[in-house]
């Protein structure tokens, strides 16, 4: 850090471009050979290295610093989602006990000078924040200013891997000597406490926990099961967020639906359809978001770590006003007025239409569960009773009741169900829980013998299409606005993204669980916009070259620092969310091909 030290001092004390610093001048003295300038924005404090990088244009006094930290010297052992995200909430406290010492109650942060750490919530996802990567390591000793003496390395070690935890920091304004203080001797301090600090057993325990969530996703997809809910698991939110309700009641499962996967039992959901029911208040949504959330690993702690459901799930809702282009929802619905079932468009769906095609969708992108709730869903989608069926000869919407089982049969797709005012659903399912104060009770036989009591059968239909083949073209998909020469990327907490000329609403995509992966959606949009150079776009293609880049170059080669008004750390989304994204776009054409 000698070096930054250097350079800050050099700088002149009203400055708000920092330009040197991001720079990094190094004159470089070879134990052989002419001395020569260069430039190493990577400044070290022994073997840990802080990059220090612009975040964007208007942000000039708020850097982005990547730490990176030889695993060697925290006893990493294996380099997986889960020990990057254990490292980035180990850091934290340490960042905020700075923050703590720098806060002053009668000043703005521009002034105070803070770090900025990313607050993770209870799922391990791939960040831009915390991973593993190959860093090449000081080669040289520090001189005067900013001249360093090479010295000799082997080759082992010239790289290394590194645990990289990247933040930002407020520097405080027109306060070179603080800024020094901040970035010089606080941060460095701050990490070494957490690298000799580090707790290795801890890190065994998190290694432990993500060998048995792997291990139950694993034996789920091999045994015929789609989800997994473990005893003692707490399902319940504190109201407005996500950490776990205290003195809830631990889920227990239905006694003759208790498995035991990887020594943990709990209570297993058979692929097929299965109904959760119950009365008000009873727990039943709460138990379905618990099931959503399993597509994701929680930590230890979430109260829902040991839930783990089919990581392809997708939660299905009716989204009024959605925009459709060229989708089969001929599976439901039999005849429009105006447009043709089998190729359906329209910029303002109706529930009905909108949760088909939400359905449409999910099978298309290789969704096998789909999650649906009766409050989040269209009545005329969901059911028709008998007496309703009697009394309205000619109805276009075939509702999801009669087709349930179809869809599980055919396509192997399952289906979880809430339906608490309906019995129509009781004759289609396969299992039938039901929920009293948040205990679940396995109820399928009693289900059944009220459906022969009240000769409820299932509807018999003439099978459905389900495959569908779209073509998406280039035209009208790209981040420039029309007329414009310069792009355009926002995303809104509110749940839009703007690029180019769309604002597109993505309000209704329930998987998207943090802002962060909002904002990587939006660049992955970019991304795809800008890289493409073909009439047509083979989006499940471009998919998976962008997944492969981001795993061979971590999340953040998709980060552009031109856009201001997007955050800084990022979370991976699923490909099903950005691929629903895609389909809510307004501005592209899609057109279906052969099925």
């Amino acid at each position: 850090m000698k070096r930054l030290k250097n350079i800050l001092l050099s700088m002149d004390n009203k400055t708000s471009t920092y330009r040197e610093m991001y720079e990094g001048p190094i004159f470089i003295v070879p134990e052989e050979g002419i001395p020569y300038e260069d430039s190493d924005n990577v400044y070290y404090d022994d073997s840990i290295g802080y990059k220090i990088t612009r975040t964007n244009k208007l942000a000039l006094d708020k850097p982005t610093i990547t730490i990176q930290i030889p695993v060697d010297l925290i006893g990493i052992r294996k380099c997986s989602i889960a020990a990057a995200d254990y490292c980035l909430r180990s850091l934290k406290p340490y960042i905020e006990r700075i923050n703590d010492s720098l806060f002053n109650r009668n000043r703005p942060d521009s002034e105070n000078g803070k770090f900025h750490v990313y607050n993770p919530g209870g799922e391990v996802l791939v960040r831009n924040t915390s991973f593993f990567w190959d860093c090449i390591q000081k080669d040289y000793e520090s001189g005067a200013g900013v001249t360093v003496f090479l010295t000799n390395k082997s080759k082992d070690e010239f790289s290394k891997t590194c645990l990289c935890v990247v933040i930002q920091a407020q520097l405080p304004s027109k306060r070179i000597k603080k800024t020094i203080q901040m970035l010089c001797k606080d941060l460095p301090a701050a990490v070494n406490s957490f690298v000799s600090e580090f707790d290795v057993c801890e890190l065994e325990t998190v290694y432990a926990l993500e060998d048995k969530q792997t291990g139950i996703r694993e034996w789920l997809g091999k045994n015929g099961y789609c989800a997994f809910i473990a005893n003692g698991s707490i399902l319940p939110r504190v109201g407005g967020s996500d950490q776990p309700l205290p003195d809830a009641v631990p889920f227990s499962s239905a006694p003759n639906h208790e498995i035991e996967i990887c020594g943990v039992c709990g209570m297993g959901i058979k692929c097929g359809v299965t109904v959760i029911s119950g009365g008000g208040y009873s727990g039943k949504s709460t138990l379905l978001d618990a099931i959503a959330a399993g597509i994701y690993n929680h930590v230890l702690g979430d109260g829902r770590e040991l839930c783990i459901t089919d990581s392809s799930a997708m939660t299905i809702v009716a989204e009024d006003g959605r925009s459709i282009k060229s989708v089969n929802i001929s599976p439901f619905i039999q005849w429009l007025p105006k447009g043709d079932p089998h190729n359906f468009t329209t910029d303002n769906a109706s529930g009905s239409t909108s949760q088909a095609a939400n359905i449409m969708e999910a099978i298309n992108c290789g969704s096998k569960l789909l999650l649906i709730d009766e409050d989040r869903s269209a009545t005329n989608f969901m059911i028709r009773d008998n007496v309703m069926r009697e009394l309205i000869n000619k109805e276009p919407i075939t509702p999801f009741t009669d087709r349930a089982q179809e869809l599980y049969q055919t396509c192997g797709v399952s289906t979880v169900l809430v339906i608490g005012g309906s019995g129509e659903y009781l004759p289609v399912a396969d299992e039938v829980f039901v929920m009293d104060g948040f205990q679940v009770k396995d109820e399928t036989k009693k289900a059944k013998d009220i459906c022969k009591k009240h000769k409820y059968t299932r509807s018999v239909m003439t099978p459905a299409v389900w495959t569908q083949k779209r073509v998406l073209y280039s035209e009208g998909f790209t981040s420039y606005p029309k007329g414009s020469g310069s792009e355009k990327l926002e995303v809104s907490a509110q749940g839009f993204i703007f690029m180019g000329d769309e604002e597109i609403s993505v309000r209704s995509l329930l998987n998207i669980v943090t802002k962060n992966q909002l904002d990587s959606i939006g660049y992955m949009l970019r991304y795809i916009a800008i890289k493409n150079t073909d009439e047509i776009i083979d989006s499940d293609i471009r998919i998976k070259e962008l997944y492969n880049l981001i795993e061979d170059n971590k999340l953040d080669c998709i980060y552009s620092g031109f856009f201001t008004k997007t955050e800084r750390f990022l979370d991976l989304p699923r490909p099903q969310e950005l691929l629903a994204v895609i389909n809510r776009m307004r501005m592209i054409k899609m057109k279906t091909g052969e099925n």
